[in-house]
């Protein structure tokens, strides 16, 4: 499966979290809990709604980190 960034979105808990764990095809299975890079663990949302959530602050932070990229602003 093509994966541009070395990390998944992960929508749980009201946000949009990220994910080191490669999204298997066809989506998480109903009932797992996925390791967040915020430190919680998280079950999977699969709704059109969910992926509008706002991004959890801290995965996004260590998302960047992940791939490489400096965040917006950052000096």
């Amino acid at each position: 499966m093509y994966r541009p960034h070395p990390f998944s979105w992960v929508p749980g808990e009201g946000e949009r979290h990220a994910t080191t764990e490669e999204r298997p095809p066809g989506g998480w299975p109903k009932g797992v809990e996925v390791p967040v890079l915020c430190g919680k663990q998280v079950e999977p949302v699969s709704s059109v709604e969910a992926w509008l959530w706002t991004t959890c602050t801290s995965c996004n932070v260590e998302a960047h980190e992940v791939a490489g990229v400096p965040l917006a602003g950052a000096r």
